[in-house]
């Protein structure tokens, strides 16, 4: 069983990253757990304090009842490296395993996440895993998390407006979709141009279900 915990307590986007993990990996067996304590959305460093404790309580939960590995839902990676030191599997989180994911399939890939907030967290979490030298860009389209449920046609019409940017300016060979909210936009691929569009979630599912 591979647990996938969304630290935001927006169920609907654990039920959206849980379809699309079974989808990317319909070989392994999937739970998607809600951290209903958690804030709605996680943008910033200030919302990811607020989320780290009770998804850690999830973490060692889903550990305790043996979980085969356990994906964190959000790409800011929340609280990754506590949640090693109490797992007793694998943990991967979204980010993680996009980047990864990014730099195995091509030289130099941009990142599109939703607002500028965000931003500064993505680049030096790329750099931590040690994969800056493939990154180009870190672009913010201006869409807040709960934007991509709530409204979410002129919400993927601004991500993928961001992502056209990225193919004409940045000279990539893949975009990281920076947000697990994303995970529908992959489905628009021919609009974002002749790109490969990489969503977490998929990643993530893949590597965990290997894991």
């Amino acid at each position: 069983m591979i647990v996938l915990i969304n630290p935001n307590s927006t169920a609907s986007m654990t039920q959206a990253m849980l379809r699309t993990a079974r989808d990317a990996a319909p070989d392994a067996q999937f739970e998607g757990w809600t951290s209903h304590d958690g804030p709605p959305a996680i943008q910033g460093e200030a919302d990811g304090r607020l989320a780290a404790a009770p998804l850690l309580k999830l973490v060692a939960e889903a550990s305790d009842r043996g979980a085969s590995a356990i994906i964190i839902g959000c790409f800011d990676d929340t609280a990754l490296d506590a949640a090693h030191k109490i797992a007793d599997c694998p943990v991967v989180g979204i980010g993680q395993a996009a980047y990864h994911f990014a730099a195995l399939t091509g030289e130099r890939f941009s990142v599109v996440t939703t607002l500028d907030v965000s931003v500064p967290i993505l680049r030096a979490n790329i750099i931590r895993y040690g994969l800056d030298r493939h990154l180009v860009n870190v672009r913010a389209s201006g869409i807040p998390v709960l934007a991509l449920e709530e409204q979410s046609k002129s919400a993927s019409d601004q991500v993928i407006a961001e992502v056209q940017t990225a193919v004409r300016e940045d000279n990539v060979q893949s975009v990281v979709l920076g947000c697990g909210g994303m995970v529908d936009i992959v489905q628009e691929a021919a609009r974002a141009g002749p790109i490969r569009l990489i969503d977490g979630v998929r990643a993530a599912a893949c590597f965990a279900g290997q894991l």
